[in-house]
């Protein structure tokens, strides 16, 4: 019994020691344990490679924190590397162009009227490092945070805008007269001032969206440009009366002297007229006495004599005299005449009885 038992001690003791030998060769020397640990150690590399190393997009920038605070801003686009989470993280910064509308804004002009205007800004974060960092300190990276204070900055630099424009650069009829670009120039210098200040963000452009006016301003507006348009309209009416009355004095002037070019052309015809007349007269006088006397009688007649002229006179008595007996001498010869004459008597020389 003793023997059996001591030969089943030895036989287990044979076998452990057997297998012990078997185990610590395989976990000691077998070639599939360092596969293990190369691929184990290649897994860590690869996991901590993809953990540190960042990629930068085009139109952002990444900014590197460390448990929460900035400690670098990266702006090339491409592969960057950091520290694996959670000792450093990456932020992108959107640096595309972005727009934020004020909404509609009750605001005072300078002359004392209220308007209703909307503005526009498109605004972007500058590709500068600083800039970037002042923006994620401001605003947590919150692009919806951003445009929250810009839109409260935009209305308060409307209020103050507005106070220095009068209603009539904002709105009027003539172009000439209005400012809405220097209005919106004005606007955009104040925003972007106190932007880049707080959040390092830079304003691109401010436009005006909509203008309008309440109705106790339109009202205003009606009759400040009735005014307008009747200050004209009588500075018109004048220019047009003076202009009637330059014409009219022209008109007169003009007719003047040609009335009175007329008469000296007149008295200048009558004169040769009159001059002719008497040269043909001394002609006929001259040629014919008794030819002369009647048409001058006739003239004579036809000057006193008209349609309305009732006369009774004697036929025998000069002018009319020629109507009954024509004129003296018309058709008797000169011999006749001489006939006619009484006969000078004639001087003879004494003679004595």
């Amino acid at each position: 019994m003793n023997h059996l038992r001591a030969h089943a001690h030895g036989h287990a003791h044979h076998h452990r020691g057997g297998d012990a030998h078997g185990h610590g060769g395989a976990a000691t020397g077998g070639p599939g344990f360092y596969w293990r640990v190369a691929l184990a150690a290649l897994c860590v590399v690869i996991a901590f490679a993809v953990a540190s190393f960042i990629q930068v997009q085009a139109g952002q920038a990444t900014v590197v924190t460390r448990f929460g605070e900035p400690v670098r801003v990266l702006l090339e686009p491409g592969l960057a590397w950091r520290l694996p989470a959670p000792i450093e993280a990456a932020v992108p910064v959107d640096l595309r162009l972005h727009t934020t509308s004020s909404g509609l804004q009750d605001v005072g002009t300078r002359d004392g009227l209220r308007i209703i205007v909307q503005a526009y800004v498109a605004w972007r974060v500058p590709a500068n490092a600083n800039d970037v960092g002042r923006f994620v300190r401001a605003v947590r990276n919150e692009p919806d945070e951003a445009a929250r204070q810009i839109r409260s900055l935009l209305g308060s630099a409307l209020q103050t805008t507005s106070a220095d424009f009068d209603l009539a650069s904002l709105v009027n009829t003539n172009p000439g007269q209005v400012r809405i670009a220097a209005f919106e120039d004005e606007l955009r210098r104040q925003v972007d001032s106190q932007l880049y200040q707080a959040y390092g963000v830079h304003v691109v452009q401010v436009g005006l969206e909509q203008l309008t006016l309440p109705a106790v301003t339109l009202s205003a507006t009606v009759e400040r440009m009735r005014a307008e348009r009747e200050t004209v309209a009588a500075q018109r009416t004048a220019d047009g009366k003076r202009q009637a009355a330059q014409i009219r004095s022209d008109a007169d002037r003009d007719a003047r002297i040609a009335v009175a070019d007329a008469n000296v052309k007149a008295a200048q015809i009558e004169a040769q007229s009159r001059q002719d007349a008497a040269a043909i007269y001394g002609k006929s006088y001259a040629g014919n006495p008794h030819l002369y006397t009647m048409l001058r009688s006739l003239d004579t007649l036809n000057g006193v004599v008209n349609t309305n002229t009732n006369l009774i006179l004697r036929t025998d008595a000069a002018p009319f005299n020629v109507l009954v007996q024509g004129p003296a001498g018309l058709g008797v010869t000169q011999a006749e005449q001489a006939q006619a004459q009484p006969q000078a008597p004639s001087k003879k020389g004494k003679h004595t009885p």
